[in-house]
């Protein structure tokens, strides 16, 4: 099974879904299951999809017990058919059954997302731009949502407020404007790249003036985009340019064609479709 240093964090958060599910005990299993039963087991692909998940699955076993052995039959972020088996599993019947459900939504979901993951990265081949995940994430998923996006070959933005300065429209409305709120930005001993959003030209040029090291082009259609880009490349070559807004499969290669250097889409998070994936006892 692949090796990954699962955060205590999200070992709690897999613990308390079981904990959701399980209650006080797996009534069915117990009353059906003798408790030395043993069982083997598969984890089956029902449809083609790229594989992102498979130490968390693992650690939903772990965490209901010691009596199941885990064995991955291929590699994360690896394409598999329908029909193709993804992991075999050996051990106490029960902790097969009462962790099938929590272990299965963590491995569908992470398939979901790497695989759409996968199609934006593939839609934008051969241009210079990455494509990035948003904060758009479901609560104490984010670090299993954002590993599969890793998984299909996409790039991390930011993972919380706490490590990157994103300046959006409520905060330059708050602060008094652009030029404003990175002003107090500066005045914090801070190493951390500044990032602003804008949502037309003028802004930009506002934004260009500061010391604003990425500037996110929120919303602007592709012409616009164009423009920005060519202001941008004259005023300060040095500067990242992000689209982000309404990124769609359809859309996302005209706008990596504008020239921008990174696209951010919460679509390969929140939009993606939960993976067909099965788990048999054999």
């Amino acid at each position: 099974m692949n090796t990954l240093a699962i955060p205590p964090s999200v070992i709690d958060s897999i613990r308390n879904a079981l904990i959701e599910d399980i209650g006080h005990g797996d009534i069915t299993t117990e009353m059906t299951i003798e408790a030395e039963s043993r069982s083997e087991a598969v984890l089956i692909a029902k449809e083609d999809t790229v594989v992102a998940g498979l130490p968390f699955f693992k650690a939903a076993f772990n965490i209901v017990g010691t009596g199941v052995e885990t064995r991955a039959l291929v590699g994360e972020g690896q394409l598999v058919s329908k029909g193709e088996i993804i992991a075999k599993l050996q051990g106490s019947t029960r902790q097969i059954l009462t962790a099938e459900r929590v272990s299965l939504n963590i491995m569908q979901r992470l398939c979901g997302i790497a695989s759409l993951t996968r199609q934006f990265v593939m839609a934008v081949a051969g241009l210079p731009v990455k494509i990035v995940d948003t904060r758009k994430t479901a609560p104490n998923m984010r670090y299993m949502e954002k590993y599969a996006v890793r998984i299909g070959g996409g790039d991390n933005h930011r993972f919380g407020l706490y490590d990157g300065i994103l300046i959006k429209d409520n905060h330059i409305k708050a602060a008094g404007g652009i030029s404003k709120a990175i002003e107090r930005v500066n005045k914090a001993p801070l190493l951390t790249k500044i990032e602003v959003e804008v949502k037309n030209l003028e802004e930009l040029r506002e934004a260009l003036a500061t010391r604003a090291d990425i500037i996110m082009l929120d919303n602007m259609d592709t012409a616009a985009m164009r423009q920005a880009v060519g202001i941008a490349r004259a005023g300060r070559a040095e500067v990242l340019l992000e689209a982000s807004g309404n990124v769609t499969f359809l859309s996302v290669r005209e706008i990596a064609e504008t020239g921008v250097d990174i696209i951010s889409t919460g679509y390969i998070t929140h939009s993606a479709r939960a993976a067909d994936i099965s788990l048999k006892i054999i």
